[in-house]
């Protein structure tokens, strides 16, 4: 399992400003941790949001803390649920993507952009980077060990020795693979 690395589902989910939670839940509010994530200092939030679109509605999970700009990740399938066209981008890269609105018990937020389908990405450190051989930015495939295996092209590497290593795809690439459970990968050159 030495160049073995966990494969993780990350579901539809809204990242938040600190403006943006206090619209939604009320002036003074600070988000809840419900369950910390893989990646230090990461958890998944006891509140949820809807986020609107054109032709429907989903309920999505917030990870916290929050963050300089609110963005929403959607797999493609809650994408098109919603009615509005995502690009594939990594997470940050939101300028010109889709807008939509967020509902809360408080309040709603209308985003004019910040909708993106997160590009396909492992987490990794400066030295499990070394140890892989592959380096920050560098695309790669990743053979996924699953009932149904299944090799991933055009997987993002992210080098950050605040981060912990794993590899992130949505629930429509998980449902792909046959994902369920811990779920490991390999990079295949």
């Amino acid at each position: 399992m030495a160049n073995k690395f966990l494969v993780e589902t990350s579901a539809r989910h809204v990242h938040l400003t600190a403006e943006a939670v206090e619209i939604l839940f009320g002036k003074g509010h600070t988000l809840t941790n419900k369950k910390d994530l893989s990646q230090p200092g990461q958890y998944a939030c006891e509140e949820k949001v809807t986020v609107k679109g054109p032709k429907g509605a989903l309920k999505a999970s917030i990870l916290g803390p929050t963050r300089p700009a609110n963005q929403v990740e959607l797999s493609l399938t809650d994408a098109r649920t919603i009615g509005v066209t995502v690009p594939v981008r990594e997470s940050g890269d939101v300028a010109g993507s889709a807008g939509c609105v967020l509902e809360g018990p408080c309040g709603t937020v209308e985003m004019t952009e910040g909708v993106i389908a997160a590009k396909r990405h492992i987490h990794m450190t400066t030295a499990d980077a070394a140890a892989l051989g592959v380096s920050d930015k560098e695309i790669v495939s990743v053979k996924v060990d699953t009932a149904r295996p299944l090799i991933f092209g055009d997987v993002v590497v992210r080098v950050n020795d605040n981060f912990a290593l794993a590899m992130h795809i949505d629930t429509d690439e998980a449902n792909a693979a046959g994902a369920c459970g811990a779920v490991y990968g390999e990079i295949v050159k």
